[in-house]
């Protein structure tokens, strides 16, 4: 059997969906650990508080379900899910390049909303009537993510309707 190129399409497009799902998922896994301490040392003080510092904790969470998202699609789009996943090289370059700004913007996010997540977090233990404001700060970091799923989410369906 002699070895073909072309037949490393799906190897590609599949590293893509793989690395959209890891890096998400373990950026938002460190993520929540973080601010999870961060809300339990302030629910020790106060128990009022958990709802509040929940909510925040969960902020850095949703890189993960967007680099499954992500991870979903292109499992899609490439056939692995149902219907053909003959991908030429090419194509599942492309599709890998689809995936990293999901993955890198995804872990990055994760771990940076975090920070300020835990510096909301102790906003709220000093001021809880700030919870308001202190939502908007990780929320900031959120918008990033959001851009980073739209366009891998945009580049994916490109892909998908390149006749190569």
């Amino acid at each position: 059997m002699k070895f073909d190129w072309n037949t490393m399409g799906i190897v590609f497009a599949l590293l893509g969906a793989i690395l959209a799902t890891f890096m998400g998922g373990i950026g938002s896994a460190i993520g929540v650990s973080m601010t999870g301490r961060a809300a339990a040392g302030v629910v020790t003080e106060d128990p009022s508080q958990f709802g509040k510092v929940l909510i925040l904790q969960l902020l850095p969470g949703t890189q993960g379900i967007y680099g499954l998202l992500i991870g979903f699609v292109t499992l899609t789009q490439i056939g692995v899910m149902g219907g053909s996943s003959d991908i030429s090289l090419i194509k599942g370059l492309l599709y890998l390049a689809s995936c990293l700004p999901m993955a890198i913007v995804g872990w990055v996010s994760a771990l940076q909303q975090a920070k300020a997540s835990v510096a909301s977090i102790a906003l709220v233990a000093k001021k809880p009537d700030q919870f308001g404001k202190a939502m908007i700060f990780p929320a900031m970091v959120e918008t990033y993510a959001v851009f980073a799923l739209l366009i891998s989410i945009l580049a994916i369906f490109g892909v998908s309707s390149l006749a190569l």
